[in-house]
């Protein structure tokens, strides 16, 4: 019996996982299972997939794993990245395919952006559902001709578990764990905003690096103690600039996601200066931290931003107004608690939890065992 079972161990090894993968799921029903798919960078995708996968068990969805993707037939696949949009293998997939489309004008400049629309203006009839994370990025996507009943708008949301308001004796116990100085006005950028995964020397325009240094260089004159604290991976020409202009910083390597919540309570403001962006995460990230939000108009802060209320916004590629909102910031406590109190009600808003309505609109048609979208 042994020899038996091991000979046919050895032969399955044999077999190609796909076929492996065939024959197991040959019983499920159709569109029965959802497959969230990730990208391949390890980063803020995989933690919305991770939420996303959390919300659909709570509404009785069955969840498959990403390898089912390759195997499986006449599934409900759910593409975390737009960029997948850039390969035709959903174009021949008997799967029902979703996707998140969080950012990518067409026609400011970047290929992949202007091909992205492109595919899906010629192959809309082919996507069941598309996740997009704010207005602007919604009223682009209508233009391609989709039905506007794909489309779903559905925030990148929050995990209020890992951030705390942030408390004098938060802001000191942290500041000490990551070597900051006490007496310092400090500013965070919590991104990626180099090109490629090493050392980020080239940068990423679309996340405006470039606009971060002159914003900080103009705070600089009217701030001297001002003080810069990084996160994220590829950050090389901000470091390189900062240095340039003599502006002290530091800059820190996470290795879980969950820990992010501890450097937000170092900080005095965060500021995001991006061109571009289907979110950030960090608008809801610095407001679940009470730390106040100085943010050019993109994303998801368009619609999430209040300017004078729950933070400041200003146009793209505005470096004075950056600079001028963070100083009036730090410089009006009164004005600035309003906005922090504004801020936290906004974040728990946003929590995932509190997005499982949405959530359950999208996957109603979507996956065959959703449940009626109005049932009890």
């Amino acid at each position: 019996m042994k020899k038996f079972a091991f000979n046919l161990m050895s032969q399955a090894s044999q077999i190609p996982l796909t076929l492996v993968r065939r024959a197991l799921s040959a019983g499920w029903q159709p569109y029965s299972r959802l497959i969230l798919v990730s990208d391949t960078a390890s980063w803020v995708i995989d933690e919305e997939m991770r939420a996303i996968s959390a919300v659909a068990a709570s509404l009785g969805i069955k969840v498959a794993a990403a390898h089912w993707a390759q195997g499986s037939r006449r599934q409900s696949i759910f593409y975390g990245s737009q960029f997948y949009l850039l390969s035709d293998n959903w174009l021949h997939s008997s799967h029902r395919i979703g996707v998140a489309y969080f950012h990518g004008k067409p026609g400011t400049g970047v290929q992949e952006f202007d091909e992205l629309f492109d595919k899906v203006k010629r192959h809309h009839d082919r996507l069941t559902r598309v996740q997009v994370s704010h207005s602007e990025m919604r009223d682009i996507l209508l233009t391609t001709g989709i039905a506007p009943e794909k489309l779903h708008l559905i925030p990148i949301g929050i995990n209020l578990s890992f951030f705390k308001a942030q408390t004098a004796d938060l802001n000191k116990q942290f500041r000490d764990k990551y070597g900051i100085p006490q007496s310092a006005v400090v500013v965070g950028s919590f991104q990626k905003d180099g090109v490629g995964w090493q050392d980020g020397l080239e940068p990423k325009l679309i996340k405006g690096p470039d606009v971060f240094i002159n914003a900080m260089t103009a705070l600089k004159t009217r701030i001297p103690e001002l003080y810069v604290v990084l996160s994220g991976p590829a950050r090389g020409y901000v470091k390189a600039g900062l240095e340039k202009h003599g502006i002290p910083f530091s800059h820190f390597h996470l290795p879980r996601y969950a820990d992010i919540g501890e450097l937000f309570q170092t900080l005095d403001l965060y500021m995001i200066t991006s061109r571009q962006e289907g979110g950030p995460k960090a608008v809801l990230e610095s407001m679940a931290s009470g730390i106040p939000l100085v943010t050019t108009r993109v994303g998801q802060a368009m619609d999430m931003v209040r300017h004078g209320e729950n933070g400041w916004m200003t146009d793209v590629e505005d470096v004075e107004g950056l600079a001028h909102w963070a100083q009036f910031c730090l410089e009006h406590p009164t004005d600035r608690t309003r906005a922090i109190s504004a801020g936290l009600i906004t974040a728990a808003e946003n929590e995932y939890s509190r997005q499982a309505p949405l959530w359950h609109k999208f996957l109603e048609g979507f996956v065959s065992n959703s449940i009626p979208h109005d049932a009890g």
